[in-house]
């Protein structure tokens, strides 16, 4: 049987999936940008990191400016070429990628086309323009002959010239042929793969695939063709479980910092610790590598085994041999009474996850044995998760009315989700956002803004306000995150492009402890949690 989920997330190349790598195994989080005081900084600052062929770090940076200034069209055309560049380093450092593009042929290749337009032409939330398709991966294949990855790989050793006078000639060639329905797109497509085969002599199947991925990641943000590892790796982070070490990475100055441990993982039991720096993997130094390919030198299968060479803070260069193993990621930690006079309760939801529900029930009763009068929950920086999940956690709080309404192109995309009554609980609520909480954080934040049920603390949210569903492909193993919908509040109110407004607006954020948390107590740093601590104190009982 066909997998099928429905999935909202927020921007999954910004928040978490690393090209060849385990999200969970090792979730690069790629620097953010720093603040900047006009767009031409923004471009001066990215342009740097597209010399160095960052992508990533390109990417994430155009991301953030965009919402500094959301109307510049030059930062939404480097935003989208660094999107499209970051793609294809992604596959090629996908090791399923490599193994299907080795085994498929032009006609296989023409099929996995036929099957991706198919879904999108049945079930994504607009019409599909064929031209554009066809358009758009003609434009993903002039930058794939421009990346270093792709270049590597099958362009080794054409001249440059060779490739900049084909590059310039493909668009007007393809575009030659007139193009009005699927028909005429996979025959332009297969035409466009042989002359570029018999000029280039590059795999036919592999120009196809630049096709395919364009043909999904071309429809919106959020969309995306699923290599077999990436499909798997969704799931798992799905579930929360994955096979790896247990750490969170960011590149840090040619290497890789850790920034937090999971409890209970092989990579605690070996003593890694946050702020130790990956130096070497197997003996292979990182420094000079991008952050994607150093991340991938840890990916492996279960029970398998990698040397890391690491080097904390004032101290020598130490190597430790981890095994691989399944690892469970919780997305409900720092379960505690923050104000014990008060009553006041605190947990950090940081993903919406099969398990969440569970966690939750586990986490308000440890707190209402603990005293809990009120309660301050978390989603600051949580990027969404399942819809479903964010239904059942507001479930916990309101007992009547809507909880999220979805509208799609599909009638069943059509759906309204509402509160039941038995096992509502009435504590006094805060609910912490920002500008990373997106998703099935704003479902559940604007469910209980709508219910006027408790106070929204913090920054406006994301603004994302569509669901994806994930589809199984028959072709490869592979998969298509596709939209599907939008989604609504309870009132009506679209998220998308708009977020949640707080009550209460604090414009700073947190600080991120070493171990990936946050600090809670200290009111000079934290002000957000300050803020909420002293409206949990005020909020009368549920009525």
């Amino acid at each position: 049987m066909q997998r099928f989920l429905q999935i909202t997330l927020a921007l999954c190349l910004s928040l978490g999936f690393v090209p060849g790598v385990s999200p969970a195994e090792a979730q690069v989080r790629l620097q953010k940008a720093a603040s900047v005081s006009a767009p031409q900084d923004v471009l001066r600052r990215g342009a740097d990191l597209e010399s160095a062929r960052r992508w990533g770090e390109a990417l994430t940076h155009y991301e953030d400016a965009l919402r500094d200034f959301p109307a510049d069209p030059s930062l939404t055309q480097r935003l989208e070429l660094a999107r499209i560049h970051y793609g294809i380093v992604r596959r090629y450092n996908d090791a399923s990628f490599k193994r299907s593009l080795a085994a498929m042929n032009l006609d296989d290749s023409i099929a996995l086309f036929d099957e991706v337009i198919l879904k999108i032409q049945s079930h994504y939330v607009h019409e599909l323009d064929w031209a554009q398709v066809v358009a758009e991966g003609t434009r993903g294949v002039q930058v794939a002959l421009s990346n270093d990855a792709f270049v590597t790989e099958h362009l080794r050793v054409t001249p440059t010239d060779r490739i900049e006078q084909f590059s310039q000639d493909f668009p007007r060639q393809v575009s030659a042929r007139p193009v009005s329905d699927r028909k005429s797109a996979e025959d332009a497509i297969r035409a466009a793969a042989q002359l570029a085969e018999r000029q280039l002599r590059i795999p036919a199947a592999a120009i196809v695939m630049e096709y395919v991925q364009r043909a999904a990641t071309s429809l919106d943000d959020y969309s995306t063709y699923l290599t077999a590892d990436q499909l798997n790796d969704l799931y798992s982070q799905i579930d929360g479980n994955f096979v790896g070490l247990g750490i969170e990475l960011q590149g840090d100055r040619g290497a890789l910092m850790i920034m937090k441990v999971i409890a209970g993982s092989p990579a605690e039991k070996g003593g890694l610790k946050p702020q130790d720096r990956i130096v070497a993997v197997n003996g292979a130094s990182v420094d000079g590598m991008t952050t994607e390919k150093a991340a991938g030198l840890l990916q492996g299968a279960e029970g398998s085994q990698v040397e890391v060479s690491l080097q904390s803070p004032g101290e020598a260069v130490r190597r430790v041999r981890l095994r691989r193993q399944q690892v469970e990621v919780p997305s409900i930690d720092q379960v505690k009474i923050v104000d014990s006079k008060n009553g006041v309760g605190f947990l950090r939801l940081s993903s919406f996850q099969k398990t969440t529900p569970k966690e939750l029930d586990d986490a308000l009763w440890k707190l209402h044995r603990d005293g809990m009068r009120s309660l301050i929950m978390d989603l600051r920086g949580n990027p969404g998760g399942l819809l479903t999940t964010s239904v059942e956690v507001a479930d916990r709080f309101l007992s009547t009315g809507r909880i999220v309404s979805t509208r799609g192109r599909s009638p069943d995309q059509n759906w309204t989700y509402s509160a039941h009554q038995p096992g509502t609980w009435r504590v006094p609520l805060v609910v912490l956002i920002d500008r990373d909480s997106a998703s099935a954080s704003e479902i559940f934040a604007g469910a209980i803004r709508d219910h006027q049920r408790g106070t929204i603390v913090g920054q406006n949210s994301y603004g994302k306000g569509s669901v994806q569903s994930i589809f199984s492909l028959g072709h490869q193993n592979s998969g298509l995150r596709l939209t599907t919908a939008k989604f609504y509040s309870p009132l009506g109110h679209p998220y998308a492009k708009v977020g949640v407004a707080p009550h209460v607006t604090v414009q700073q954020a947190a600080k991120p402890t070493a171990g990936g948390g946050l600090k809670l107590l200290n009111t000079q740093e934290d002000p957000v949690m300050s803020e909420a601590i002293r409206v949990a104190r005020e909020l009368p009982p549920v009525q």
